[in-house]
């Protein structure tokens, strides 16, 4: 078995691995309309996420909710490639800031959005408020690491950011992973109700380094 290994920066942001640019392969874009879920599962319309790549890299553009309340993003893994329900363990954090500096703006962590052997969605969003108005949207990333091991858990880290309804900027981040030992074979994400209005999701493979 051969070991990946990559330097001793943050590897939570692409940039920080050395030729991670040119190592990137872009294997599947979605395009959300009016979407209730927008999945992406290994052998399916073109998808590959299996041991062809040791990291995974999603990235998600300008996610648009269909609706202003209870529209928090969340995802989950599948390892039959149906249902969505592996068991995860995780932990939230965020940081806000308002337009209009209130003297609230905070960095935490959320105990709340976190989760403990649950086989729920988990969110990447602040509480169920990701603004909808015509201007609104989130973006950011999910990294995921040797989703075919069938032998270790499987860890993931998010970062994403969005507008909150009553105007300002939450940047959330989550880390955690998937307690199983059989093979992820593919992720779905959701908005906690309604749909996903629009918005592109993109799927890239990181080549061994």
């Amino acid at each position: 078995m051969s070991i990946v290994t990559y330097n001793n920066r943050s590897i939570a942001n692409i940039s920080a691995i050395p030729g991670a640019a040119k190592s990137l392969t872009l294997i599947k874009t979605l395009t959300a309309s009016s979407s209730s879920t927008l999945s992406l599962v290994n052998g399916s319309s073109d998808v590959v996420f299996d041991s062809t790549y040791p990291i995974y890299l999603v990235k998600f553009i300008n996610i648009h909710p269909s609706q202003s309340s209870n529209n928090g993003f969340q995802f989950q893994a599948t390892t039959d490639g149906s249902n969505f329900n592996t068991t995860l363990t995780s932990t939230f954090f965020r940081a806000y800031h308002f337009e209009s500096p209130n003297g609230n703006e905070t960095v935490g962590y959320q105990a709340a959005q976190d989760k403990a052997q649950s086989t729920d969605f988990q969110r990447i969003t602040h509480d169920d408020d990701l603004g909808n108005d015509n201007d609104s949207s989130g973006s950011g990333e999910i990294m995921f690491f040797n989703p075919s091991s069938t032998t270790f858990i499987k860890h993931f880290v998010t970062n994403f950011n969005h507008n909150q309804s009553n105007a300002f900027t939450v940047n959330v981040y989550v880390a955690g992973y998937f307690n199983t030992t059989s093979a992820i074979t593919g992720l779905q994400f959701k908005m906690g109700s309604g749909n996903v209005d629009s918005g592109t999701i993109k799927l890239y493979g990181l080549k061994d380094s």
